[in-house]
């Protein structure tokens, strides 16, 4: 974008963009995000920045009326392979707080100097900077949803005293800590993660998405692949709530995850046993409803082809769910191989009993935590009833992930996954494209082994030889498809099929989507 069309943006209150920039204006010292209500400013008087952190790092605070620390992220973070791309995903995954700069670029395979060069030519800030940045996002969340006492606050918010907590506040938002308490938005407002706290407690927190939100074919993806003791989905079509558990840095969590969509948000809550682990949760959480996405440049994409023109509209804001935990999707994958939908969840639910570590103290259905990779590596997996050949590729897979031969990070260089993924025995180009897909977040991923993908392009009269021009959104035309109806169905019919199977080379089995 040129900066003419980001004023555009501006004077029209384009949400679409928010997230995507930001801009400061001189006269009043504050920076906000494009959809802001305010006034519109005269052009000479504004700068644009990419990142909320480099507007701070001018010296520019955030408006309290739009609050634009509370954006969704930008989809170009998970479009972008590169290692600025990479940085932002593992910065935003709480890698800077938990093992610092250095952390961060050994996890990039670059030097401290080359990481910092790079996000600051690139984003106007460093990862010291853009970490920063949301740790103060943290710390007001947690300041206007619980009652904790500021110095908890703090350290839970990632600082490294409360000394550093209080002057960024005030930087940021020209408030004291006490006053940005005080300062919480009502239950109305459209600006702000600040939800409502829910009878049964925890944190609660609005995740916001833009544009359209295809929140029923998410959460029935989800449902029909629920694993007894780790996940459960109850209520009605329409009104139901996921809930899982999440193993944290700092210790189990769970989370809860509304299907009724706000004014541009799910509500969300999240119990955690170390508020630490706050920032990493919401990221995980956010990944799975792949709430950065930008539905918007899809739908230009994938609009321009004749034949998903129609399923687009059919089902605007169709997202590709991510995973919230990577290992556990990857070994999930070699469940589902051969198998139904069904099976491979009563597969999970054999591991889970079997091998999970349990809650501390059980929350309803939810039990368990997922077995860790190191953990299944050297047992037989007998009581799976699985063939022999199916537990020696997960005992594999699981040494790889717990050996880091295989690594499935956020920040992970995608095709170097993809290929170690592949030197594995028992898993195959669909397996690695999917784990590609789902546990790496990548929006361009086509698994054109996969029969059930055939099939939807066959009833929707489309093929794969159109497929390069649904570039860097193929994930999503592939759910598209996935959804494509049926003869004779209504709109609200289906969302996907219940048993897919795929390729048969080199894995030579049928393997149901998982």
């Amino acid at each position: 974008m040129t900066e003419d069309s980001r004023y555009e943006a501006v004077r029209s209150r384009d949400a679409r963009f928010d997230g995507a920039f930001f801009f400061a204006v001189s006269t009043t010292g504050i920076y906000c995000r494009p959809s802001c209500p305010a006034t519109t400013p005269r052009r000479h008087n504004v700068t644009f920045y990419p990142t909320s952190a480099a507007a701070q790092g001018s010296g520019f605070r955030a408006c309290r009326r739009c609050r634009p620390d509370a954006v969704p992220g930008s989809a170009e973070w998970n479009a972008r392979a590169d290692v600025v791309g990479r940085a932002m995903r593992l910065i935003g995954d709480g890698v800077v707080d938990r093992e610092g700069v250095s952390g961060l670029a050994a996890r990039l395979g670059y030097s401290a100097r080359q990481v910092q060069r790079q996000l600051n030519a690139e984003l106007g800030a460093g990862p010291v900077a853009l970490a920063r940045a949301q740790r103060a996002h943290t710390a007001r969340v947690l300041l206007q949803t619980t009652g904790l006492p500021a110095t908890e606050i703090a350290f839970a918010a990632g600082f490294a005293s409360v000394r550093q907590f209080n002057d960024t506040i005030r930087e940021i938002y020209a408030l004291t800590p006490s006053e940005l308490r005080a300062a919480r938005p009502g239950r109305g407002a459209r600006f702000g993660p600040v939800a409502p706290q829910h009878a049964s407690g925890g944190l609660a927190l609005r995740l916001p998405f833009r544009g359209p939100y295809a929140a029923r074919q998410i959460f029935d993806h989800l449902q029909r692949r629920a694993i007894t003791g780790i996940e459960d989905i109850g209520g009605e079509p329409g009104g139901r709530t996921y809930r899982r558990t999440l193993r944290l840095p700092n210790g189990p969590g769970i989370a809860e995850v509304d299907e009724v969509t706000g004014d541009g948000w799910l509500e969300c809550r999240l119990y955690l046993s170390e508020l630490r682990d706050l920032t990493t949760a919401t990221q995980r959480v956010r990944r799975l409803f792949d709430l950065d996405a930008d539905p918007y440049a899809v739908a230009e994409r994938l609009g321009a082809d004749p034949v998903l023109a129609g399923l687009v509209s059919r089902c605007p804001g169709l997202r590709s769910p991510g995973a919230a935990d990577t290992h556990e999707l990857a070994l999930r994958a070699v469940l589902g191989q051969q198998v139904s939908v069904a099976a491979g969840r009563t597969l999970g639910g054999k591991l889970v009993a079997a091998h999970g570590d349990p809650l501390p103290e059980p929350s309803g259905a939810l039990t368990h935590l997922f077995p860790r990779s190191q953990d299944l590596a050297a047992v037989s997996l007998a009581e799976l009833g699985m063939p022999g050949a199916r537990r020696e590729t997960l005992r594999t897979l699981s040494a790889a992930l717990a050996g880091g031969t295989v690594t499935l990070d956020a920040g992970t260089d995608r095709d170097q996954a993809e290929r170690a993924l592949l030197g594995l025995r028992g898993i195959g180009p669909w397996t690695a494209g999917y784990i590609r897909m789902r546990a790496l977040g990548d929006p361009d991923v086509l698994l054109t082994g996969d029969v059930a993908l055939r099939a939807g392009m066959l009833r929707a009269g489309s093929s794969a030889a159109h497929a390069d021009t649904w570039r860097p959104w193929r994930s999503y035309a592939m759910h598209h498809f996935w959804n494509a109806p049926h003869p004779g169905d209504e709109p609200s019919d289906r969302s996907e099929p219940a048993l897919v199977s795929h390729e048969r080379a080199p894995e030579r089995s049928r393997i149901a989507h998982t």
